[in-house]
């Protein structure tokens, strides 16, 4: 039976005949009154932290590995240990206590951290060879991997925990992970230009910020409704399960889903229950033993997410890292024709421009749900097409279009993000919905390490053709941006 917005508890679409600011108004109302501030600050907390360390090592890749390394390294060292760490440890990491996780996750941060700010300084010239050169890279990838580690359990963990705080901690974890991006590169800026702390300054100051998730979990978080869940493991599926395909099984499926939604989450109606599509999935190859899931119906029940959750997400970030680390970097133009002065000013400006669409859109959950996660993906897909064509071809008039479309783009893929977990949180069986969350955060951090080998590959080649072609500014950014 198909329901309108109103009926779903979803707010309408602007511009519908059914939307309204009072209505816009009394659903936020709604919301907002039995939403905990607590737990909306702790995971808004949890979001900006745990991100924002991957965000800092990003902007200071120059720094870091001079130009003679390419920059995908850095980018490679600072997910792919987050990607295996997400691969594996949903199958094991539910035996491990959450005030535990995070006490691990916060010394492998700040190990990291001070890993990468006392290696040995890059020899002169900012090459990786000579004295203190190649020796410091290698130091240097290894800090990141520690900082990587700790970001990909934190994920992980992080939203694995929103199954017991609801709709209202996804929503705040996902803002959070957006003010990552604005505040992490701005961060960065302000530390080693205006404040003039230096690389090595910056750094320390970015090893000490893990201490605020401790904060935010000892002395914000409300943890009464962690007990007697976080040290049993993920909720065994009950015997038979059968009546969720049957008859009415659907409609029962989805009450017991709704019911499990922490008190207070359920009347604020913003995403209401929908089709229990995956409840047949989980529950015809999931088998108890030993009071706990397998390991075999664990890996039943992340092939079951593959196609409706993963695969976009997977998708979205190929496409918006690929356009990232290998097609953005030679998205240039004459700069009589920029507000620029440098072409080392376009990747930056680009950077931050994508970072707010992601900020935005992370933070949309409570206003605007998408549904249908293929469509943004395809999007994003499309927009990896055009400006690949326009570095190319070079048909597209004026700068400010490009700013447009990576804008477009950070918007795309906070979208996907927020609403891969929010579809997850909302039709996934209560019973499996830690695991669910957690497994299926492999799939942002599968897609940006397939992107970082595709953008090594990419800005190599484009700029190469660009410069047969007359067009050289590529050529020109090494040279005004040495440090």
């Amino acid at each position: 039976m198909n329901r309108s917005p109103s009926a779903a508890g979803l707010l309408p679409l602007p511009g519908t005949p059914s939307s309204s600011w009072a209505l816009y108004r009394a659903r936020l109302g709604i919301l907002f009154r039995d939403a905990d501030v607590r737990v909306i600050i702790a995971f808004w907390l949890f979001g900006l932290i745990n991100n924002i360390l991957y965000v800092i090592l990003l902007s200071a890749a120059q720094d870091l590995v001079g130009t003679a390394v390419p920059k995908g390294v850095v980018l490679l060292a600072d997910v792919l240990p987050s990607f295996f760490t997400k691969l594996a440890a949903p199958y094991f990491i539910h035996r491990v206590p959450y005030p535990l996780r995070i006490a691990v996750f916060v010394g492998l941060s700040c190990a990291g951290m001070l890993t990468v700010a006392f290696s040995p300084a890059l020899a002169s010239g900012g090459g990786a060879g000579g004295e203190g050169g190649g020796g410091g890279v290698a130091v240097k990838l290894f800090g990141i991997v520690l900082a990587s580690l700790s970001s990909g359990g934190g994920e992980l963990s992080f939203l694995g925990l929103t199954h017991y705080y609801g709709h209202v901690s996804l929503a705040a974890w996902g803002s959070g992970t957006g003010g990552a991006g604005l505040i992490g590169a701005g961060l960065y800026v302000l530390l080693t230009g205006w404040v003039g702390l230096g690389v090595r300054g910056t750094l320390l100051v970015g090893a000490v910020m893990p201490g605020v998730m401790v904060f935010a979990f000892w002395a914000v978080l409300p943890r009464e409704r962690l007990k007697g869940g976080s040290k049993a493991g993920y909720e065994p599926l009950e015997g038979g399960g059968g009546d969720v395909g049957g008859p009415g099984g659907e409609e029962e499926g989805e009450d017991e889903g709704f019911e499990d939604v922490p008190t207070g989450m359920a009347s604020s109606g913003l995403l209401a229950p929908g089709p229990a599509v995956a409840a047949t999935a989980y529950t015809h190859h999931g088998h108890q033993q030993g009071g706990k899931m397998s390991f075999w119906g664990n890996v039943r029940r992340a092939r079951a997410l593959f196609f409706p959750y993963m695969l976009p997400l997977l998708l979205v970030y190929v496409a918006e890292y690929t356009i990232n680390q290998g097609v953005a970097p030679t998205l240039l133009f004459p700069l009589e024709q920029s507000p620029f002065s440098e072409f080392r000013e376009f990747y930056p400006f680009y950077g931050f421009l994508y970072q707010l669409g992601v900020f935005i859109s992370r933070s949309s959950t409570p206003f605007l749900r998408i549904h249908h996660l293929y469509v943004p993906s395809f999007l994003q897909v499309a927009n990896l097409v055009l400006l690949t064509l326009h570095a190319l071809l070079n048909f597209i008039p004026s700068v400010y279009v490009i700013f447009a479309v990576v804008f477009w783009e950070g918007l795309l893929g906070g979208a996907v993000y927020v609403n891969t977990f929010a579809e997850i949180m909302e039709k996934v069986p209560a019973r499996d919905r830690e695991f669910s969350l957690g497994a299926t955060s492999v799939s942002d951090s599968g897609g940006i390490c397939i992107a970082g080998f595709l953008g090594m590959a990419m800005e190599v080649w484009l700029c190469r053709w660009q410069v047969s072609q007359g067009r050289d500014y590529c050529r020109r950014i090494e040279a005004s941006s040495v440090l």
